[in-house]
């Protein structure tokens, strides 16, 4: 026991990490026990309804408008899904806004969390949370910064064929609270295609 404890300890003092890191983690920690979690059922599914994952891939292209100096930008992101058939899943994103730029000013963001999501026919609506960071370029490459992303968003997606999907809209609104200047937000919208992979 105490050498358990003499390694909790060490562990405990040795182990440094940013408000950035303990937040990524807890959002991860968070999916795999949501997506681990199912209902107790009284009686066993057929085979083709029993829970299962479904991963798909896709990307977009965006446009956002940054608090910082009032700025739109547009971009592309790529972004991978994992889905149960319980409607909830895993996101994660990638973003880079380096279109339209004034100022050499340009931001990437890099994003995982949860995403509920319901189908009606051949329509897919969906909410979702994520957190990560992202990477802002000042103006004129004065000086760069890498910052808590904490996103909410939501959006649809069309079943077009049996493997794609047409994401008609994507929407977020990212909070940057640890921002240089003070807490600085964006919005954005996105479009494009997500094509299932089994």
């Amino acid at each position: 026991m105490k050498t358990l404890f003499g390694f909790t300890k060490r562990a405990k003092t040795g182990l440094r990490m940013g408000p950035g890191m303990v937040a990524a983690l807890a959002a991860v920690a968070l999916s795999m026990c949501l997506g681990a979690a199912a209902p107790a059922r009284a009686q066993v599914l057929p085979s083709a309804a029993a829970g299962g994952f479904k991963l798909s891939a896709g990307a977009t292209a965006s446009g956002y408008y940054l608090q910082y100096g009032e700025r739109k930008l547009a971009g592309a992101s790529a972004f991978v899904d994992l889905n149960t058939s319980r409607r909830l899943g895993i996101e994660a994103e990638g973003r880079w806004l380096e279109f339209h730029q004034t100022e050499d000013v340009h931001v990437e963001t890099y994003s995982v969390g949860l995403r509920y999501h319901m189908d009606f026919g051949r329509f897919q609506p969906y909410a979702k949370g994520l957190v990560g960071f992202g990477d802002f370029n000042f103006p004129f490459g004065y000086a760069t910064g890498r910052y808590l992303v904490v996103t909410g968003g939501g959006g649809l997606d069309y079943h077009w064929t049996h493997r794609i999907h047409v994401r008609v809209a994507d929407i977020e609104y990212q909070d940057w609270p640890q921002f240089t200047f003070g807490s600085m937000s964006s919005v954005g919208v996105s479009a494009g295609l997500r094509v299932g992979i089994f």
